[in-house]
Protein backbone atom coordinates (compact mmCIF):
# COMPACT_ATOMS: atom_id res chain seq x y z
CA UNK A 1 0.00 0.00 0.00
CA UNK A 2 1.52 3.57 -1.01
CA UNK A 3 -0.91 5.74 0.96
CA UNK A 4 1.27 7.25 3.81
CA UNK A 5 -2.15 8.79 5.17
CA UNK A 6 -5.52 7.39 6.64
CA UNK A 7 -8.55 8.59 7.11
CA UNK A 8 -11.81 7.74 9.08
CA UNK A 9 -15.36 8.09 7.34
CA UNK A 10 -18.62 6.95 8.66
CA UNK A 11 -19.72 3.19 6.88
CA UNK A 12 -23.38 3.72 6.38
CA UNK A 13 -26.56 5.40 7.13
CA UNK A 14 -27.66 9.07 7.11
CA UNK A 15 -24.04 10.30 8.00
CA UNK A 16 -22.01 8.40 6.20
CA UNK A 17 -24.27 9.51 3.35
CA UNK A 18 -23.57 13.12 4.11
CA UNK A 19 -20.15 12.52 4.43
CA UNK A 20 -19.91 11.26 1.15
CA UNK A 21 -22.00 14.56 -0.31
CA UNK A 22 -20.06 16.81 1.56
CA UNK A 23 -17.02 16.10 0.56
CA UNK A 24 -17.62 15.82 -3.17
CA UNK A 25 -19.11 19.41 -2.63
CA UNK A 26 -15.67 20.40 -1.21
CA UNK A 27 -13.54 18.96 -4.36
CA UNK A 28 -12.90 16.18 -2.69
CA UNK A 29 -14.98 12.64 -3.49
CA UNK A 30 -13.98 9.69 -2.55
CA UNK A 31 -13.24 6.99 -4.95
CA UNK A 32 -15.01 3.69 -3.65
CA UNK A 33 -15.51 1.18 -6.55
CA UNK A 34 -17.26 -1.39 -4.54
CA UNK A 35 -20.04 -0.62 -2.44
CA UNK A 36 -19.26 -3.47 -0.62
CA UNK A 37 -15.62 -2.28 -0.12
CA UNK A 38 -14.69 -1.06 3.65
CA UNK A 39 -11.82 1.18 2.14
CA UNK A 40 -11.71 4.00 -0.44
CA UNK A 41 -8.80 6.58 -1.86
CA UNK A 42 -9.69 10.39 -2.45
CA UNK A 43 -8.05 10.86 -6.09
CA UNK A 44 -6.89 14.67 -5.22
CA UNK A 45 -5.33 13.31 -1.98
CA UNK A 46 -3.25 10.89 -3.57
CA UNK A 47 -1.50 9.82 -0.07
CA UNK A 48 -4.59 9.39 1.15
CA UNK A 49 -6.22 5.99 2.28
CA UNK A 50 -9.83 5.82 3.45
CA UNK A 51 -11.02 3.12 5.78
CA UNK A 52 -15.10 3.07 7.07
CA UNK A 53 -15.93 2.53 10.04
CA UNK A 54 -19.02 3.05 12.99
CA UNK A 55 -18.92 6.89 13.75
CA UNK A 56 -18.75 5.36 17.13
CA UNK A 57 -15.41 3.91 16.63
CA UNK A 58 -13.73 7.06 14.94
CA UNK A 59 -12.68 9.02 17.49
CA UNK A 60 -11.89 5.39 19.27
CA UNK A 61 -9.56 4.64 16.40
CA UNK A 62 -8.06 8.19 15.93
CA UNK A 63 -7.37 8.30 20.05
CA UNK A 64 -5.63 5.08 19.10
CA UNK A 65 -3.62 6.67 16.36
CA UNK A 66 -5.06 3.64 14.22
CA UNK A 67 -5.96 6.03 11.58
CA UNK A 68 -4.80 9.62 11.36
CA UNK A 69 -7.68 11.31 10.77
CA UNK A 70 -11.46 11.23 10.87
CA UNK A 71 -14.91 12.67 10.65
CA UNK A 72 -17.42 11.65 12.39
CA UNK A 73 -20.22 13.47 14.68
CA UNK A 74 -19.20 15.91 17.64
CA UNK A 75 -21.31 13.60 20.04
CA UNK A 76 -19.29 10.43 19.60
CA UNK A 77 -15.86 12.06 20.57
CA UNK A 78 -17.60 13.97 23.59
CA UNK A 79 -18.87 11.04 24.77
CA UNK A 80 -14.72 9.53 25.32
CA UNK A 81 -13.50 9.62 28.60
CA UNK A 82 -11.08 12.43 28.95
CA UNK A 83 -7.66 10.02 28.79
CA UNK A 84 -9.78 8.99 25.39
CA UNK A 85 -10.05 12.39 23.93
CA UNK A 86 -6.83 13.50 24.73
CA UNK A 87 -5.09 12.58 21.81
CA UNK A 88 -7.27 14.32 19.22
CA UNK A 89 -6.92 17.60 17.95
CA UNK A 90 -10.62 18.88 16.42
CA UNK A 91 -9.69 20.03 12.99
CA UNK A 92 -13.09 21.64 12.30
CA UNK A 93 -15.89 21.43 14.31
CA UNK A 94 -18.48 22.82 12.52
CA UNK A 95 -18.85 20.98 9.26
CA UNK A 96 -22.75 22.61 9.20
CA UNK A 97 -24.32 19.06 8.89
CA UNK A 98 -25.54 16.22 10.51
CA UNK A 99 -26.80 18.95 13.32
CA UNK A 100 -28.64 17.07 16.23
CA UNK A 101 -29.50 17.35 19.88
CA UNK A 102 -28.45 14.92 22.78
CA UNK A 103 -31.78 14.96 24.65
CA UNK A 104 -33.51 13.57 27.40
CA UNK A 105 -36.77 12.41 26.40
CA UNK A 106 -39.22 11.32 28.93
CA UNK A 107 -42.66 9.18 28.29
CA UNK A 108 -45.33 12.07 26.69
CA UNK A 109 -47.55 10.69 29.25
CA UNK A 110 -45.56 12.19 32.62
CA UNK A 111 -47.05 15.47 32.16
CA UNK A 112 -46.34 16.25 35.45
CA UNK A 113 -42.33 15.93 34.06
CA UNK A 114 -41.89 19.59 32.38
CA UNK A 115 -38.34 20.31 33.58
CA UNK A 116 -34.96 18.50 34.60
CA UNK A 117 -35.83 19.31 38.46
CA UNK A 118 -39.53 17.57 38.13
CA UNK A 119 -37.69 14.76 36.33
CA UNK A 120 -34.79 14.86 39.59
CA UNK A 121 -38.21 14.99 41.86
CA UNK A 122 -39.71 12.20 40.71
CA UNK A 123 -36.75 9.96 40.51
CA UNK A 124 -36.65 10.78 44.16
CA UNK A 125 -40.62 9.88 44.73
CA UNK A 126 -40.20 6.11 43.58
CA UNK A 127 -37.59 3.53 43.68
CA UNK A 128 -35.67 5.41 41.27
CA UNK A 129 -35.58 5.39 37.36
CA UNK A 130 -34.13 3.71 34.70
CA UNK A 131 -32.81 5.36 31.93
CA UNK A 132 -31.72 3.61 28.61
CA UNK A 133 -28.64 5.58 26.54
CA UNK A 134 -25.81 4.68 24.23
CA UNK A 135 -23.89 8.29 25.89
CA UNK A 136 -23.64 6.79 29.48
CA UNK A 137 -21.00 9.62 29.84
CA UNK A 138 -22.52 12.83 28.65
CA UNK A 139 -26.17 10.98 30.40
CA UNK A 140 -24.62 10.25 33.20
CA UNK A 141 -22.96 13.38 34.22
CA UNK A 142 -26.12 15.41 33.02
CA UNK A 143 -28.34 13.68 35.26
CA UNK A 144 -25.56 14.08 38.20
CA UNK A 145 -25.30 17.54 37.51
CA UNK A 146 -29.20 18.29 37.86
CA UNK A 147 -29.83 15.80 40.73
CA UNK A 148 -31.86 12.91 39.11
CA UNK A 149 -30.84 10.03 41.40
CA UNK A 150 -30.97 7.02 42.06
CA UNK A 151 -31.04 6.37 38.37
CA UNK A 152 -29.54 3.68 36.63
CA UNK A 153 -27.82 3.69 33.78
CA UNK A 154 -28.93 1.18 31.29
CA UNK A 155 -26.55 1.18 27.78
CA UNK A 156 -28.68 0.37 24.94
CA UNK A 157 -27.90 0.19 20.90
CA UNK A 158 -30.28 0.70 17.84
CA UNK A 159 -33.49 2.07 18.56
CA UNK A 160 -33.86 3.76 22.00
CA UNK A 161 -37.26 4.82 21.68
CA UNK A 162 -38.80 1.84 22.67
CA UNK A 163 -37.54 1.26 25.76
CA UNK A 164 -39.69 2.73 27.61
CA UNK A 165 -42.66 0.51 25.75
CA UNK A 166 -41.22 -2.61 26.50
CA UNK A 167 -40.36 -1.66 30.29
CA UNK A 168 -36.56 -2.37 29.65
CA UNK A 169 -36.00 1.45 30.95
CA UNK A 170 -38.40 4.22 32.35
CA UNK A 171 -37.10 7.30 29.62
CA UNK A 172 -34.32 7.54 27.38
CA UNK A 173 -31.25 9.89 26.04
CA UNK A 174 -30.38 9.82 22.97
CA UNK A 175 -29.94 11.57 19.53
CA UNK A 176 -32.38 13.34 17.74
CA UNK A 177 -32.42 15.49 14.73
CA UNK A 178 -36.11 16.71 14.29
CA UNK A 179 -38.07 15.51 17.13
CA UNK A 180 -40.15 13.67 15.04
CA UNK A 181 -39.27 9.53 15.68
CA UNK A 182 -39.49 10.50 19.80
CA UNK A 183 -43.31 11.97 19.12
CA UNK A 184 -44.06 9.00 16.78
CA UNK A 185 -42.98 6.38 19.86
CA UNK A 186 -44.94 8.73 22.87
CA UNK A 187 -42.07 10.32 24.11
CA UNK A 188 -41.32 14.24 24.27
CA UNK A 189 -38.06 16.09 25.48
CA UNK A 190 -38.04 17.46 28.50
CA UNK A 191 -37.32 21.17 27.65
CA UNK A 192 -33.99 21.80 29.58
CA UNK A 193 -33.22 18.58 29.14
CA UNK A 194 -30.76 19.35 25.95
CA UNK A 195 -27.40 17.40 27.25
CA UNK A 196 -25.71 18.42 23.83
CA UNK A 197 -25.77 20.27 20.66
CA UNK A 198 -23.52 18.59 17.73
CA UNK A 199 -22.90 18.12 14.08
CA UNK A 200 -20.33 16.75 12.33
CA UNK A 201 -16.73 17.33 12.96
CA UNK A 202 -13.06 16.91 11.49
CA UNK A 203 -10.74 15.30 14.08
CA UNK A 204 -6.82 13.85 13.98
CA UNK A 205 -4.17 12.52 15.99
CA UNK A 206 -1.98 14.67 17.56
CA UNK A 207 1.18 12.59 17.76
CA UNK A 208 0.61 11.94 14.16
CA UNK A 209 -0.34 15.86 12.98
CA UNK A 210 2.90 16.57 15.12
CA UNK A 211 5.47 14.14 13.71
CA UNK A 212 4.05 13.45 10.41
CA UNK A 213 4.71 15.86 7.97
CA UNK A 214 2.24 13.71 5.31
CA UNK A 215 -0.44 13.51 7.94
CA UNK A 216 -0.23 17.72 8.72
CA UNK A 217 -0.02 18.29 4.84
CA UNK A 218 -2.79 16.49 4.36
CA UNK A 219 -5.09 18.12 6.95
CA UNK A 220 -4.17 21.59 5.91
CA UNK A 221 -5.24 20.55 2.11
CA UNK A 222 -8.49 19.16 3.22
CA UNK A 223 -9.00 22.27 5.91
CA UNK A 224 -8.19 24.30 2.71
CA UNK A 225 -10.86 22.82 0.63
CA UNK A 226 -13.25 22.84 3.60
CA UNK A 227 -13.28 26.61 4.60
CA UNK A 228 -13.13 27.21 0.58
CA UNK A 229 -16.37 25.36 0.28
CA UNK A 230 -18.30 26.59 3.25
CA UNK A 231 -17.64 29.93 2.34
CA UNK A 232 -18.70 30.08 -1.24
CA UNK A 233 -22.35 28.07 -0.74
CA UNK A 234 -24.00 30.51 0.41
CA UNK A 235 -22.50 33.25 -2.32
CA UNK A 236 -23.35 33.77 -5.97
CA UNK A 237 -21.51 35.34 -8.82
CA UNK A 238 -23.43 38.34 -10.43
CA UNK A 239 -22.36 39.73 -13.19
CA UNK A 240 -24.00 42.51 -15.16
CA UNK A 241 -23.21 45.29 -17.93
CA UNK A 242 -23.74 48.83 -17.66
CA UNK A 243 -23.62 52.12 -19.19
CA UNK A 244 -21.32 54.97 -17.96
CA UNK A 245 -18.46 57.25 -18.80
CA UNK A 246 -15.85 55.51 -17.01
CA UNK A 247 -14.68 52.54 -14.82
CA UNK A 248 -14.72 55.17 -11.68
CA UNK A 249 -18.06 56.89 -12.69
CA UNK A 250 -19.95 53.12 -13.17
CA UNK A 251 -17.95 51.92 -9.68
CA UNK A 252 -19.40 54.93 -7.62
CA UNK A 253 -22.65 54.04 -8.86
CA UNK A 254 -22.48 49.87 -7.86
CA UNK A 255 -20.37 51.12 -4.06
CA UNK A 256 -23.27 53.35 -3.33
CA UNK A 257 -26.05 50.65 -3.47
CA UNK A 258 -26.14 48.22 -0.07
CA UNK A 259 -26.07 44.70 -1.77
CA UNK A 260 -23.51 45.73 -4.10
CA UNK A 261 -20.40 45.52 -2.26
CA UNK A 262 -18.93 42.42 -3.67
CA UNK A 263 -16.28 40.66 -1.19
CA UNK A 264 -13.75 43.04 -1.48
CA UNK A 265 -15.35 45.64 -4.18
CA UNK A 266 -16.88 45.14 -7.34
CA UNK A 267 -14.70 44.19 -10.57
CA UNK A 268 -14.87 46.16 -13.86
CA UNK A 269 -13.78 45.49 -17.14
CA UNK A 270 -14.41 47.35 -20.43
CA UNK A 271 -17.16 45.94 -22.88
CA UNK A 272 -16.38 46.77 -26.52
CA UNK A 273 -19.46 47.47 -27.86
CA UNK A 274 -20.22 47.54 -31.57
CA UNK A 275 -22.06 51.01 -30.36
CA UNK A 276 -18.79 53.31 -30.83
CA UNK A 277 -20.73 55.97 -29.18
CA UNK A 278 -21.59 54.42 -25.93
CA UNK A 279 -19.43 53.19 -23.18
CA UNK A 280 -20.38 49.86 -21.24
CA UNK A 281 -18.54 48.11 -18.20
CA UNK A 282 -19.12 44.76 -16.93
CA UNK A 283 -19.32 44.31 -13.80
CA UNK A 284 -18.61 41.34 -11.87
CA UNK A 285 -19.25 41.08 -7.82
CA UNK A 286 -20.43 38.46 -5.18
CA UNK A 287 -23.40 38.24 -3.60
CA UNK A 288 -25.05 36.34 -0.61
CA UNK A 289 -28.13 34.03 -1.58
CA UNK A 290 -30.30 35.61 0.85
CA UNK A 291 -29.50 39.18 -0.76
CA UNK A 292 -29.44 38.05 -4.62
CA UNK A 293 -33.07 39.89 -5.38
CA UNK A 294 -32.69 42.85 -3.75
CA UNK A 295 -29.27 42.71 -5.65
CA UNK A 296 -30.79 42.57 -9.00
CA UNK A 297 -33.03 44.92 -8.20
CA UNK A 298 -30.26 47.29 -7.18
CA UNK A 299 -28.17 46.36 -10.33
CA UNK A 300 -30.96 47.18 -12.27
CA UNK A 301 -32.12 50.60 -10.60
CA UNK A 302 -28.64 52.04 -11.72
CA UNK A 303 -28.96 50.70 -15.66
CA UNK A 304 -27.79 47.12 -14.94
CA UNK A 305 -28.78 44.57 -18.01
CA UNK A 306 -28.20 41.09 -18.73
CA UNK A 307 -27.67 40.14 -15.19
CA UNK A 308 -26.09 36.45 -14.79
CA UNK A 309 -25.80 34.58 -11.79
CA UNK A 310 -23.80 31.92 -11.42
CA UNK A 311 -22.81 29.39 -8.09
CA UNK A 312 -19.92 30.06 -6.30
CA UNK A 313 -18.24 26.62 -5.61
CA UNK A 314 -15.34 27.77 -3.61
CA UNK A 315 -13.54 31.23 -2.00
CA UNK A 316 -9.90 30.42 -0.76
CA UNK A 317 -9.14 33.87 0.65
CA UNK A 318 -6.40 34.13 2.85
CA UNK A 319 -4.99 30.86 4.96
CA UNK A 320 -7.56 30.03 7.12
CA UNK A 321 -8.06 30.62 10.38
CA UNK A 322 -8.43 26.85 10.87
CA UNK A 323 -5.06 26.13 9.67
CA UNK A 324 -3.70 28.45 11.35
CA UNK A 325 -5.16 26.89 14.60
CA UNK A 326 -3.91 23.70 13.45
CA UNK A 327 -0.71 25.17 13.04
CA UNK A 328 -0.30 26.98 16.33
CA UNK A 329 -1.37 23.82 18.59
CA UNK A 330 1.15 21.59 16.68
CA UNK A 331 3.89 24.37 17.31
CA UNK A 332 2.81 25.29 20.82
CA UNK A 333 3.02 21.67 21.67
CA UNK A 334 -0.28 21.44 23.31
CA UNK A 335 -2.31 18.31 22.90
CA UNK A 336 -5.37 20.64 23.32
Amino acid sequence: MTHTVRIALPSKGALGDSTLDFLAACGLPVHKPNPRQYTATIPNLPDVWVVFQRPADIPVSVSRGDVDLGITGADRVAELDAPARAPILALHDALDYARCELVVAVPAAWTDVTSMAALAARAQTTDGLRAATKYKNLTGAFLKAHHVAPCELVYADGALEVAPAVGSADFIADISATGTTLRENALKPVPDGTILQAQAGFIGNYKALKTRAAVHDVARKMLEYIEAHLCARERMMVTANIRGASAEAVAARVLAQSNLGGLTGPTLAQVFSRSPDESWFAVNLVVTRDRLYPAIGQLRAIGGSGVIVTPVNYIFDEYPERCRALDAALNGGAES
